[in-house]
């Protein structure tokens, strides 16, 4: 499953994959197959993921905010 709010979410607050690889301990390729949807991320590294960027896990995976 492609991460629509990922990559969306990184480049609004300007920051390169390698950046956010470095400041979450992972690879920047591993970033970049969860951006690609080659990979996806555990539940461990997608709270991680919503923590860093200050939004929810809906939101990384759809680009969207969660609706009621």
């Amino acid at each position: 499953m492609k991460m629509i709010g990922l990559r969306e979410i990184r480049k609004k607050r300007g920051f390169s994959q390698l950046k956010v690889a470095m400041d979450l301990n992972i690879t920047r390729e591993a970033l970049s197959y969860y951006e690609n949807g080659q990979r996806c991320p555990n539940l461990e590294m997608l709270v991680k993921l919503s923590a860093y960027f200050h939004t929810s896990i809906h939101y990384l995976i759809t680009g969207e905010e969660f609706k009621k």
